[in-house]
C-alpha cells in the first residue's frame, strides 16, 4: 500500500526572515577604528578646519590683535584692497615667474635623476637612490645656510669653480635681481628626493613587455623613453605637476631665511606668501592677511582645476583610451 507524503507548507509572507543587523563583532570594530582616528580627527578640526572657518569670517573684518576693540564687519574691502594694492600684484608675478622657472627644471631634473637609478646598467643603485634622497631630509633653514655660504659671491666655491675655469667673476647669486632665481631653482633641484622616487616608482611599473616589444622593432633607448615611458607614467607626472603648482604658490620659507624677509633685491624675492606674512606678522592686518590667504587659495585653486581639464588630453591611465 503506497503512502503518501506530506511535504511542510512553504513559508508565507507574513513569516518573514528578519534581516540581521551588525554583530557585537562589527560593532565593536567600529567602535575602535573610531577610537584609532580620533587624533586625526581631532586634529583636522582643532589645527585645519576651525582656522580655515576663522580665516574666513576674519577676512571680512579688519580685525587687528592690538586693537581688538575696533575690530567691525567690512564686507568685501579687504578683497577690494587686494584688487589695488602693488605689492599683492608684485608679489603674483614673482610667484608666478618663479613657478615658471622652477616647475620644469624640477621635473626635467626628477626624471634625469629617476632615470638614472632605474637603469640596469647603474652599479649601486641603493646607494645612489639613498644619496638623492637624503637632501631632502635636512630641514630647510639648515639648508640655506649651506646655499648661502655655497652661492657667496666671494667665497662660494661654485663662483671659485667658475673661477678656476676662466670665469673671472662669477654671478652675485643672492643679489642679483636675474640671478635671484636660477640660484633659488638651483637650491630646489638640492631637495628633489621625494620627486625622484614618486617618478622610480613610474618607472619601475612600465609592463616590461612594451620595452621587449619596442627593442624586437629596433627602436632606440630614447624612442622607448618618449614613446613608452613618458606616457605611461603620465599619472605621476601630473601628480607632481600639481603638487609643483601647490608649492610654488606656498613658496616661503627658503627665500625667507635666505633674504631675512626683506622680499630683496628689489622686491624679487617678495613671494605671494612672503607678502602675506609680512601683513600679517609684521603689521598686524590679520583681516587684511586672511583675504590675502583666501585669494591665494582661489588662484590655487583655479590653477589646479585648468590642469585637470587639461589632463584628458595628455595623462594616459591604463585601461582607458584619451579623448
Amino acid at each position: 500500500m503506497a503512502t503518501t507524503s506530506v511535504q511542510p507548507a512553504a513559508p508565507t509572507g507574513a513569516a518573514k526572515t528578519k534581516k540581521r543587523g551588525p554583530g557585537t563583532l562589527e560593532r565593536r570594530q567600529e567602535r575602535w577604528g573610531f577610537f584609532f582616528i580620533s587624533p586625526w580627527i581631532i586634529g583636522f578640526l582643532a589645527f585645519t578646519l576651525l582656522p580655515v572657518a576663522a580665516t574666513f569670517a576674519l577676512s571680512f573684518t579688519n580685525y587687528n590683535p592690538l586693537k581688538g576693540e575696533e575690530t567691525h564687519f567690512v564686507a568685501l574691502d579687504n578683497y577690494l584692497t587686494m584688487l589695488s594694492d602693488s605689492k599683492v600684484g608684485t608679489s603674483l608675478l614673482v610667484t608666478v615667474r618663479y613657478g615658471i622657472l622652477a616647475i620644469p627644471v624640477g621635473l626635467a631634473f626628477g626624471l634625469l635623476l629617476a632615470t638614472l637609478v632605474n637603469s640596469r646598467h647603474l652599479a649601486g643603485k641603493n646607494i645612489f637612490r639613498t644619496l638623492f634622497f637624503m637632501p631632502s631630509m635636512i630641514p630647510v633653514v639648515a639648508g640655506a645656510l649651506v646655499w648661502a655660504g655655497v652661492m657667496n659671491t666671494q667665497s662660494g666655491w661654485i663662483n671659485l669653480i667658475l673661477e678656476a675655469i676662466g670665469v673671472p667673476k662669477g654671478p652675485d647669486w643672492l643679489n642679483d635681481v636675474w640671478w635671484i632665481y636660477p640660484a633659488l631653482v638651483l637650491i630646489g633641484l638640492w631637495g628633489l628626493g621625494n620627486l625622484m622616487l614618486t617618478l622610480l616608482a613610474g618607472m619601475q611599473g612600465v609592463p616590461s613587455e612594451l620595452y621587449e616589444a619596442a627593442r624586437m622593432d629596433g627602436a632606440s633607448g630614447f624612442q622607448q623613453f618618449w614613446f613608452i615611458t613618458l606616457p605611461m607614467i603620465s599619472p605621476v607626472l601630473f601628480y607632481n605637476i600639481i603638487i609643483g603648482v601647490i608649492g610654488a604658490f606656498k613658496y616661503f620659507d627658503l627665500a625667507y631665511v635666505l633674504k631675512n624677509g626683506t622680499g630683496g633685491p628689489a622686491d624679487a624675492t617678495l613671494f605671494y606668501n612672503l607678502n602675506l606674512f609680512k601683513n600679517v606678522f609684521n603689521y598686524n592686518l590679520y583681516g587684511y592677511g586672511s583675504a590675502l590667504a583666501w585669494g591665494l587659495f582661489l588662484i590655487a585653486l583655479a590653477v589646479t582645476l585648468a590642469l585637470f581639464n587639461s589632463s584628458a588630453r595628455w595623462v594616459y591611465y591604463a585601461g582607458e583610451g584619451r579623448s
